[in-house]
C-alpha cells in the first residue's frame, strides 16, 4: 500500500475533504501523508483554525513582516524556522470576512490592543495577509467578499492572475464601484454569483454581471426594507439568458416583480424564500410560463395562494426531479400535495408536509410518483407520528431509499420498540429488497425514537444485517438536510 503512486492518495484523500480531524492525524503519518494531506486543509479557509493563521504569519514576506514590526504589532508564530511549506499557494476557497475576523481574534488573544486601535492593526495585518494570497495563488476558485471596508485586494501584485479563473463569488452590493470594475476586468468565467443587496447599490455590480460569459447561477438576497424594485430589474435584464439555477431570498417587503423569471427558460432549478406570501409579487405571470428543463424547485417559507402554484406545477411539474415546499415556516397545503401526485409523476426527492389526518394524501403520492427514492416526512405536532410515517412508508412507498423524519414540533406518541421492528420486519420482506437509510432531524433526541435504549438496539442489529445502509441523527444546522 506504501507504494501507491501519489495520484492515488491524492484521489483517496479527497474524500477526506470534509473531515479535518482525519486530516489533521494523516499529517503525522509520513511525508507523502503529509503533502497530500496539508493540500487539502490548507485549500478551504473555513479550515483555518487559530494556529493556522498563526502560521499564515509566519508565511509572510520579509517586506510584510517589516511593515508588521514599524506598526509595533507582534503576532506569536509556532516555530522560527522556515515553513515546510508555502501553505498560501494552496487555497482555492477564500473568504475576506472570514481572514479579517480570525486575524482580528488572533490579535486580541495575543496582545494588549486598545479598542480603538484593534481595527487599524487588523486592517495592516489582513492587507499584508491578503497581498500574499493574491502573489503565491496560483488560481483562486471561490471568493467571498461582503462587509469588511478598506480592502483593495483586486490591485495586489499578482491578483489578475489569481483571479482570472474565479468561479464563484459572493459580495454585498454596497463594495466599492472601484473593486466591482476591477473585478469585472479579470473575472470573466464566474460560474456561481451570490449578491447580498444591501441599502446602498454599487453601480459596478452591473460591470460585473454583464462580462459573465459562463454564469450559471444567480443567488440575490434581499435585506433592506426599501423599494429597490427598479434597480434589480434592471439588474437582472444583464444577467446571462443561459442562467440555470436562479435563488431569491427576502424576509422584507422590497422583492421585485417575479416576471423577470419568465426570461429564463433554460432554468433546471429555483428557489424562492420569502416570509409572506404577499411577497411573491406577479407570480401569476409565471402561473403560465413553461420552463421546460426545471428539475428543482424549493420555496422555502410561504408560497403563493389561489392555486398559482398548483397551476405552475401544471405546466411545470413533468420533469420535476425534487420538491422543496414550506420547510421553514412549516406551511403546508393538501390541494398541493395532490396537484404534486398528480403533476409530478419524476420525482426522486420530496419535502412538504403532511398532516395526521391526511395519510390517503401520502400514498397517492407514494403510489403516483413511482420512482421517489428520498422523502423527507414531517413529524409531531398536526404532522404525522413517527409510527404513521414509518407504517406508510414501508407499505406504499416503491423505490424509497432513503427516508428523513423531520422533527419540528413534540412527538404525542413516543414509538415503541415492537413498532419499531414491526417496520424493519416488513421492509426486509419487501420485494425487490432494498437497504434503507434513516435520518432523524430533531432540536432534542429526546423528543424522537432515538430516546428509547431499545430502539437504538434494534437499529443497530439491522445495520449489522445489511437493512439499514445508514443511520444518522442531526439537527436542524446540517447543511445536508437542510437549507
Amino acid at each position: 500500500m506504501s507504494k501507491l503512486p501519489a495520484d492515488c492518495w491524492n484521489e483517496i484523500f479527497e474524500y477526506l475533504e470534509d473531515n479535518i480531524h482525519t486530516l489533521y492525524s494523516c499529517i503525522l503519518v509520513n511525508r507523502l501523508w503529509c503533502e497530500v494531506s496539508v493540500r487539502i486543509l490548507w485549500r478551504n479557509d473555513w479550515n483555518y483554525t487559530t494556529s493556522i493563521f498563526s502560521t499564515l504569519i509566519a508565511c509572510l514576506p520579509n517586506e510584510s513582516k517589516e511593515i508588521l514590526s514599524k506598526n509595533e504589532i507582534t503576532i506569536l508564530t509556532p516555530t522560527l524556522k522556515p515553513p515546510t511549506f508555502n501553505y498560501a499557494s494552496f487555497c482555492k476557497v477564500l473568504s475576506v470576512n472570514r481572514i479579517y475576523y480570525n486575524i482580528e481574534r488572533l490579535l486580541k488573544n495575543q496582545q494588549n490592543i486598545l479598542l480603538q486601535n484593534l481595527k487599524n492593526y487588523t486592517l495592516i495585518v489582513v492587507q499584508e495577509v491578503l497581498q500574499m494570497f493574491m502573489k503565491e495563488i496560483s488560481s483562486l476558485r471561490s471568493l467571498t467578499f461582503t462587509s469588511v471596508p478598506y480592502i483593495t485586494f483586486s490591485l495586489y501584485p499578482g491578483a489578475k492572475d489569481c483571479l482570472k479563473n474565479l468561479s464563484e463569488l459572493r459580495c454585498c452590493s454596497n463594495i466599492s464601484t472601484e473593486l466591482f470594475y476591477q473585478l469585472s476586468q479579470t473575472c470573466y468565467n464566474i460560474q456561481s454569483l451570490t449578491i447580498e443587496f444591501k441599502r446602498i447599490i454599487s453601480n459596478g455590480i452591473a460591470d460585473i454581471i454583464s462580462v459573465q460569459r459562463s454564469l450559471k447561477q444567480f443567488d440575490m438576497i434581499l435585506y433592506d426594507d426599501y423599494s429597490m424594485a427598479n434597480i434589480i430589474f434592471s439588474l437582472m435584464s444583464k444577467v446571462p439568458k443561459t442562467l440555470i439555477k436562479l435563488g431569491i431570498y427576502s424576509s422584507v417587503y422590497c422583492t421585485p416583480s417575479l416576471s423577470f423569471i419568465a426570461n429564463f427558460s433554460n432554468l433546471q432549478e429555483l428557489e424562492l424564500s420569502f416570509d409572506l406570501e404577499e411577497f411573491f409579487v406577479d407570480f401569476e405571470k409565471l402561473q403560465y410560463v413553461i420552463f421546460s428543463q426545471l428539475q428543482v424547485l424549493k420555496i422555502w417559507d410561504a408560497f403563493p395562494s389561489d392555486g398559482l402554484l398548483i397551476k405552475f406545477l401544471e405546466n411545470n411539474g413533468k420533469n420535476l426531479k425534487e420538491i422543496y415546499i414550506g420547510e421553514i415556516e412549516d406551511c403546508n397545503d393538501n390541494s398541493l400535495n395532490l396537484a404534486i401526485s398528480k403533476f409530478c409523476p419524476m420525482l426522486t426527492k420530496l419535502s412538504t408536509g403532511i398532516k395526521n389526518n391526511e395519510l390517503e394524501t401520502l400514498k397517492i403520492i407514494f403510489n403516483s410518483c413511482k420512482y421517489l427514492e428520498s422523502i423527507k416526512i414531517w413529524c409531531g405536532g398536526k404532522f404525522l407520528s413517527e409510527k404513521q410515517a414509518l407504517e406508510m412508508t414501508v407499505k406504499y412507498s416503491q423505490n424509497i431509499n432513503e427516508l428523513i423524519l423531520y422533527h419540528k414540533f413534540t412527538i404525542q406518541f413516543n414509538l415503541l420498540p415492537e413498532e419499531l421492528e414491526s417496520f424493519f420486519i416488513n421492509w426486509t420482506n419487501r420485494v425487490p429488497q432494498k437497504s434503507l437509510s434513516l435520518v432523524i432531524i430533531t432540536y432534542d433526541e429526546k423528543d424522537s425514537l432515538v430516546k428509547n435504549d431499545e430502539n437504538i438496539e434494534i437499529i443497530n442489529k439491522y445495520i449489522k444485517l445489511g437493512v439499514i445502509k445508514k443511520f444518522k441523527v442531526t439537527d436542524f444546522e446540517e447543511e445536508e438536510y437542510n437549507i
